[in-house]
């Protein structure tokens, strides 16, 4: 038996459309003891988006993003947000879109861009799947400053960090955005191979 056969929907209002769409949803869902539930439920509809770490194997270093977050301000993060760079798919193939987001973010100009994994980032409420990846970078690559696109209010610093620093920001809670972790720690585990200071802390 698939998800399919166990739901059934029942109504489905818009409530919002503005920049992305929220709607309520009601329906019925079997349960385990074969039992139909109504349940509601409202989900986000942002669209799904994909994120990138730019690392150096011989510099043992990585570039990441600071910015600023208002949906992390008003949940109490005063101060800015340090990411991988990221956006929104907007219709295109996943690295075609990392690749430009990376380059207009950061000012790298990647050569071979390599798929990690993927994952639902809130899937108790926003429907976004993310595409991870990784790509190796070089100062021949740099082509710009990077800044990401002032006219959609980015305000974008690129910071070069260290493996080790960057896994210590983890730690100590200067770090605190899960797509740059979940890559974080996949690049300790499967590129920085013999890096063991994530796990402290």
């Amino acid at each position: 038996m698939t998800v399919s056969d166990r739901i059934r929907i029942k109504d489905v209002r818009l409530l919002s459309d503005d920049h992305y769409t929220l709607k309520t949803t009601t329906f019925e869902w079997r349960r385990n003891n074969g039992e139909w539930q109504t349940q509601h439920r409202e989900t986000y509809d942002r669209g799904n988006g994909a994120a990138l770490l730019p690392y150096n194997r011989a510099r043992r270093s990585v570039v990441l993003v600071r910015q600023f977050r208002y949906p992390a301000y008003v949940n109490g993060h005063d101060d800015l947000l340090v990411e991988a760079a990221a956006g929104l798919l907007d219709d295109a193939e996943p690295e075609a879109r990392i690749r430009a987001e990376a380059e207009e973010e950061t000012g790298y100009r990647l050569h071979h861009v390599h798929k990690v994994f993927e994952a639902f980032m809130s899937p108790g409420a926003v429907t976004e799947k993310l595409h991870f990846f990784v790509a190796e970078y070089d100062e021949k690559m740099r082509i710009g400053s990077g800044g990401g696109n002032a006219e959609e209010g980015e305000d974008i610093e690129v910071l070069e960090l260290s493996i080790d620093e960057a896994l210590a920001m983890i730690a100590d809670g200067r770090i605190v955005d899960a797509k740059t972790i979940m890559l974080l720690q996949y690049a300790a585990l499967c590129v920085f191979r013999d890096v063991t200071s994530w796990t402290t802390g």
